[in-house]
């Protein structure tokens, strides 16, 4: 795995925001449309979202989010790996950042929502690997044919 260096970030790169402009424009490829629940840059600024970017040298690859839920319970959003980057452990070290950050931050719980198919795939086998399981709905979700929960337990 290359050496990665992850660091809150405040969206105002160009690199990132192209990112984020890739990850919605794959959300909305693989998704009913009613089913994109992923956040756009002014969302990802919001209070009580905390975004980071995940960079191997001077070069972008990865993001992810952290959204303070009710009470001490957190939320994953925004997980992208930059397409240079897939399989090169960048997902993995921005998971284990999140949840790092959600330990220190004293949540017990992070959850999140994706979608089902062979899209969505390599993000759930690495989730499942780290010890999320299958939850029912959390916030405004819905579980159906197409959206799934996970959550664990810190």
């Amino acid at each position: 795995m290359p050496e990665v260096t992850i660091r809150q970030d405040d969206l105002s790169g160009a690199a990132i925001q192209a990112l984020v402009a890739l990850h919605l424009g794959g959300m909305h490829a693989h998704s009913p449309a009613c089913k994109v629940h992923a956040l756009p840059l002014d969302a990802l600024r919001a209070p009580g979202v905390t975004f980071f970017s995940a960079w191997v040298g001077d070069d972008l690859a990865g993001m992810g989010a952290l959204k303070m839920l009710a009470g001490d319970h957190g939320e994953l959003k925004s997980m992208r790996v930059a397409p240079q980057w897939l399989g090169q452990g960048i997902g993995k070290a921005m998971l284990r950042h999140l949840l790092a950050t959600a330990r220190a931050r004293g949540m017990v719980q992070v959850s999140l929502e994706t979608g089902r198919g062979a899209a969505f795939e390599p993000a759930i086998a690495l989730y499942r690997a780290h010890g999320f399981v299958p939850c029912g709905a959390f916030a405004d979700y819905v579980v159906d044919d197409f959206s799934q929960c996970l959550t664990l337990a810190l």
